[in-house]
Order: structure tokens, then C-alpha cells, then sequence
């Protein structure tokens, strides 16, 4: 074949530190927007940034180029000192960790819909309940001491 053909989405979840509640109603959309600025800013295709006060989910495509682990750390690096300088929170921070998940083209939309409905899904479950469920379906190993 002469040419590279690639279809590489993930699906990334973090948390504030701590799990703490620090994203504000008043200023969660700029993050969200600031977030997918920053994934097309890194060279990524930001498809849909959602979340609740401890933790956002990203939907993006990223080229085969890409180091994810790299990517991730530019990324909450950067949101870190955008949220701490722009938005004036100085003691907000993220977890240091990350669950990613790749996702297969006929499933972006179904992860789309989920992700933008973070607000409802969350009035009856978790973040942890959420995570573990995912971690479980996806088949990734864990041990739940490591989880908060």
C-alpha cells in the first residue's frame, strides 16, 4: 500500500486532585473548551470534552506519530496553569494518572453521547463506580487500592 491510513481515537478520563469537586459550574464549559483547544493545539482532533466537578472525559483522534503518554502530560500541564492563572483558581490540580480506552470508529458516536451526558449519568453513579465498570468491560487490570 503507498500510503498510511489511520483511525486512532481514545477515549481519556482524569480526575482534580484528590477527586476534590474543584471545577465550578461557573467556569467548567471554558475548561472543556480550553481542553479541546488544547488537544487540537497538540496536533490531536478533539471530538467531545465533557465531565462533572471531579473529573472530565475527552473524546479525540490523535496521528500515529503521537506518544499518548506525552500527549497526556502536555495536555493537563498546560490545563493545570491555564486553570490556575486564566480562571484564578490557584490550587487546582489534576490526579497524576489517566484511564484511556481506544475506540473503534462505529462506537465514537455512542462515547460522544456518553461523554456529553456526564451531568445525568453521574446523579446515580460515581466517578469510582464509573471507572471500575469501564476498566472491567475493557478487560484492564487493576487493583482498586490504586484507584482513588
Amino acid at each position: 500500500m503507498p500510503g498510511t491510513y489511520t483511525s486512532l481515537h481514545y477515549h481519556v478520563i482524569f480526575s482534580t486532585k484528590n477527586r476534590d469537586p474543584l471545577i465550578a459550574t461557573a467556569w467548567r464549559t471554558r475548561l472543556h473548551e480550553y481542553l479541546g483547544g488544547m488537544i487540537h493545539g497538540l496536533g490531536g482532533t478533539p471530538l467531545c470534552v465533557g465531565g462533572v466537578a471531579d473529573h472530565v472525559h475527552l473524546l479525540f483522534g490523535l496521528k500515529p506519530t503521537h506518544c499518548l503518554s506525552d500527549f497526556m502530560r502536555d495536555l493537563k500541564k498546560d490545563a493545570t496553569n491555564w486553570t490556575q492563572e486564566a480562571l484564578q483558581q490557584p490550587h487546582f490540580a489534576w490526579q497524576e494518572g489517566y484511564a484511556a480506552f481506544t475506540v473503534s470508529p462505529t462506537a465514537i458516536e455512542s462515547v460522544r453521547d456518553y461523554v456529553n451526558d456526564q451531568e445525568e449519568h453521574h446523579r446515580v453513579r460515581t466517578f469510582r463506580e464509573e471507572l471500575v465498570t469501564m476498566l472491567r468491560r475493557a478487560g484492564v487490570e487493576f487493583d482498586e487500592r490504586y484507584l482513588d
